[in-house]
């Protein structure tokens, strides 16, 4: 039996690349069928799009506007080409966010994280992501179906009724998230329920903690994790190596500089920003709010495909200040009237029971920079604030350029 769910796992970066970019000049222009990506997109010629470089210069779309757009243009933001009446489903995630999902089969594209973690056909799974209103039952259950899995939907909740289900139907899998695994466990050794025929899962929603990890396994649930969102369905998923998630095949992902559109150099900790192929609901550089990195080289499985470190934070990191708003696009606009700057850190503080603010540069020389860059941090925020500069490679990569140290409470 093959350990890849398909050829494209194995294939090479250049044909990867061939097949994303030769692709998706023809996604672009099915995108702009939808009133929604013209106003977002403007005049554009989709043939040019071809390349990351020219993708790069697109702009993105914040996963965090949606539900503005979406009351501006319901139900969608006008961002469907498939019509609401033509949808499978109409769902909404917390937001409220809104989003349909079409008639494909495997419409989020996680059978091969199913794959990946051990799931094959004939397995009996136990679904327990929520089935009322959001995406994420609908998504992982067409992919079991996908690949030939009876599916348990068992949804949230009724841990007792869970457990009777599990004992009459036996299922080798589970999907749902870490915690919630660990409270069925639980619960069944207290009451002599037995659940062990629970031998893998596949989990997402929620921190998996090595400790947490360690202790499924040793409970015989060897556990592999996913990362998804609700408009592009899984992301990067984790393999038997678990050095990372590796980036799904058909979507396009970049890392970009919280609070712009631009790529960062590959091992820099950025925002993903996801481009999907969905013929009923289209992502062209969405942004998804969500900070990662690359990491160097392919996963030890075979696998080919690039590798992101997983969930590393997020990139929203706009922070009041004396009762205005400091965002990330500010500094970012900042770095870009000073190239010669390395990284960016702006700490906001508290001193005297007031806000103060600090941007930490790294630079090698000064030659009246920390004077111009006060000046420029005063011109772009509104707010005064001090200026330090230091050594080059001395700021974390942890793509955080606005730092709230602030006490809470």
């Amino acid at each position: 039996m093959s350990e890849f769910f398909d050829t494209l796992e194995h294939q090479s970066e250049s044909a990867r690349e061939r097949m994303l970019f030769g692709g998706l000049p023809t996604a672009v222009a099915h995108a702009l069928k939808a009133e929604g990506w013209k106003r977002h997109l403007g005049d554009i010629d989709p043939r040019e799009v071809h390349s990351r470089g020219a993708l790069a210069k697109l702009p993105v779309l914040r996963k965090s506007d949606l539900p503005r757009l979406q009351k501006e243009h319901p139900p969608f933001g006008g961002f469907n080409v498939t019509p609401p009446g033509k949808a499978k489903r109409l769902m909404m995630s917390p937001g409220p966010i809104f989003e349909p999902e079409g008639h494909a089969a495997d419409f989020g594209q996680a059978a091969r994280a199913l794959f990946a973690a051990g799931f094959r056909k004939g397995d009996v799974v136990h679904n327990t992501f929520g089935y009322h209103f959001t995406p994420g039952a609908f998504i992982l259950e067409s992919a079991a179906h996908a690949l030939g899995c009876a599916v348990i939907a068992a949804g949230g909740g009724n841990t007792e009724g869970q457990l009777d289900a599990i004992e009459h139907f036996k299922p080798s899998g589970y999907i749902g998230t870490p915690d919630y695994l660990k409270i069925l466990l639980d619960n069944a050794q207290k009451a002599g329920r037995d659940a062990s025929s629970i031998k893998r899962g596949l989990v997402s929603g929620a921190a998996l903690p090595a400790s947490l990890r360690k202790e499924l396994g040793d409970r015989g649930v060897n556990v592999l994790q996913c990362y998804a969102v609700a408009e592009t369905g899984v992301i990067a998923y984790e393999s038997a190596a678990k050095e990372g998630m590796i980036v799904n095949e058909n979507i396009i992902v970049e890392i970009v500089k919280p609070g712009t559109g631009d790529p960062v150099p590959n091992g820099d900790v950025g925002e993903i920003v996801v481009t999907s192929f969905n013929p009923d609901y289209p992502m062209v550089r969405l942004a998804t709010g969500d900070m990662s990195a690359v990491l160097a080289g392919a996963s030890p499985c075979g696998r080919t495909n690039t590798r992101i470190k997983g969930w590393m934070g997020r990139a929203d990191q706009t922070a009041k200040v004396k009762g205005m708003f400091v965002r990330p696009d500010q500094i970012a606009e900042i770095a870009k009237r000073f190239p010669q700057l390395g990284r960016l850190r702006l700490a906001v503080t508290r001193n005297g029971e007031q806000d103060a603010m600090t941007l930490h540069a790294e630079s090698s020389r000064d030659d009246g920079l920390s004077q111009s860059l006060a000046e420029t941090l005063q011109s772009v925020t509104k707010l005064r604030g001090d200026v330090k500069l230091v050594a080059p490679g001395s700021l974390p990569n942890d793509g955080k350029v606005i730092a709230d140290e602030r006490p809470v409470g």
